[in-house]
């Protein structure tokens, strides 16, 4: 049996022999090994070798040739892998074809990719664009990616679009870091919807909040459920405003359950974090993760106990042991190491989370229970969300601040954070939960009342 280190032996001292192995391989699983472990090919090699294999009755082996004869960079083999592109039946080969093509970097290609520019499968008409991309500066093709810049389809429409921005500068002093003294360690007692309007643009590294529930507390009462979507959905475009780009807004929501008004009534079910998703979406924070707070069922109301009596089809109720964690980042064109850039080598390797950590998104956390607050942050939930989405040294923020557990977590953690609440009792919670700060802290808890925050404000 051929292995992957004698193929590679092969390449480098008897090149013809590699050919012959290829033309007599017995079976298509030999075939296949050949191919999908040829690795780097030296540039006198042959790739003419793997044309017999572009119309082999086998999908993987048309793959593995079409992926070789892309790293050949021939010319003359252009016509053939577009010819493939256009007809297999295969997506996976179409889109191949089309990336080996790109990954040629010839001009002679660009005819070939301008031509697949009506390609109706999105998945290879990235890869025509990703190709053409090479050659940007090319009148013929801004013409022919600009026609894009209206696809239908939102990668390729921003794909397109983000090509023909300005170049933004690769240095990373812009002030990405830095966090305004005046909003550090603030903790405001007021409506949040007559803070946000003072805070700075792009002031916020991370937010991680829990909406008040819809009508199910006395402190947040609502006309409607649609008068609740809309009073968040205002709530989260300040926040989207507030936060640096490419930063991260985490939201913890749970689908809740309105009580009927009679046994002659049902109940109500309203899908929080689905309703609330579409709108955040459509304000700019582009959707990241879900992670999903499992937390034991003992700890949640018993929804069975008709079910367990009468075990009547239709009458089924789980019991509701999960919340969900909505991870959003704001809209950008920005990868994730465009942000980890701004970063210090110091403040990295303080902010380098340690020793084990949760590697799937479901989180096995116990609730907390509060003698002033009934639906309080378990401090380890905060904690993860800070050391995950944040850097030491970062502004964390909850328009929601209810007991303060947020303000706990990212103080432990070398962060700053900057909390709103309305209610008095929970306040004064906070002030217990936060108390007045260390006795050398840099920067100890303020509790200030909106007139007085207004005032610190530049």
């Amino acid at each position: 049996m051929l292995t992957k280190d004698q193929l590679q032996a092969l390449k480098q001292t008897d090149v013809s022999h590699l050919y012959r192995l290829l033309e007599e391989a017995s079976t298509p699983r030999d075939l296949r090994f050949i191919l999908e472990h040829l690795g780097h090919l030296p540039a006198d090699f042959d790739a003419w070798v793997f044309t017999p294999y572009l119309s082999h009755e086998s999908s993987d082996i048309r793959y593995w040739a079409v992926k070789n004869i892309g790293k050949s960079a021939n010319p003359f083999l252009i016509a053939r892998l577009a010819q493939l592109a256009r007809s297999d039946p295969d997506a996976m080969v179409r889109r191949e074809a089309v990336s080996s093509i790109g990954r040629m970097r010839l001009p002679e290609a660009i005819p070939t990719l301008i031509a697949q520019i009506d390609e109706p499968d999105p998945n290879v008409l990235l890869q025509v664009i990703r190709g053409l991309l090479v050659f940007r500066h090319e009148p013929i093709v801004q013409e022919a990616l600009q026609s894009l810049r209206d696809h239908p389809h939102e990668i390729i429409q921003s794909t397109v679009r983000g090509a023909f921005q300005p170049p933004t500068s690769k240095r990373t002093n812009h002030g990405y870091t830095d966090t305004a003294a005046w909003l550090r360690n603030v903790v405001v007692h007021a409506d949040v919807q007559q803070v946000l309007p003072h805070v700075p643009d792009e002031s916020i590294h991370l937010t991680f909040t829990s909406p008040p529930y819809y009508n199910a507390r006395d402190y947040s009462i609502y006309a409607s459920y649609t008068a609740y979507l809309d009073f968040l959905t205002d709530v989260f475009q300040q926040v989207h405003r507030i936060t640096k780009e490419g930063c991260f807004c985490i939201v913890n929501t749970s689908p809740v359950i309105m009580p009927r008004v009679s046994r002659a009534h049902a109940s109500k079910r309203y899908p929080i974090p689905f309703d609330l998703h579409a709108r955040l979406v459509q304000i700019g924070w582009e959707f990241i993760d879900d992670i999903v707070w499992l937390k034991p069922e003992t700890s949640v109301k018993n929804r069975n106990a008709g079910f367990l009596q009468h075990r009547k089809p239709l009458g089924y109720k789980p019991n509701p042991v999960t919340e969900y964690l909505m991870v959003y980042r704001k809209q950008t064109d920005k990868l994730i190491d465009w942000n980890m850039r701004h970063y210090s080598d110091d403040v990295v390797a303080a902010s380098r989370v340690q020793g084990e950590y949760e590697t799937s998104n479901v989180w096995r956390i116990d609730p907390t229970s509060d003698r002033v607050h009934s639906a309080v942050f378990p401090l380890e939930l905060c904690a993860r969300v800070v050391r995950f989405y944040s850097y030491v040294g970062d502004l964390v923020f909850d328009p929601f601040g209810g007991s303060g557990t947020l303000g706990r977590a990212a103080r432990d953690l070398g962060r700053y954070f900057f909390m709103v609440e309305q209610e008095p009792r929970y306040i004064e919670r906070m002030r217990e939960v936060l108390g007045m700060g260390e006795l050398f802290e840099e920067q100890p808890p303020q509790f200030l009342s909106l007139a007085q925050f207004l005032r610190q404000e530049p």
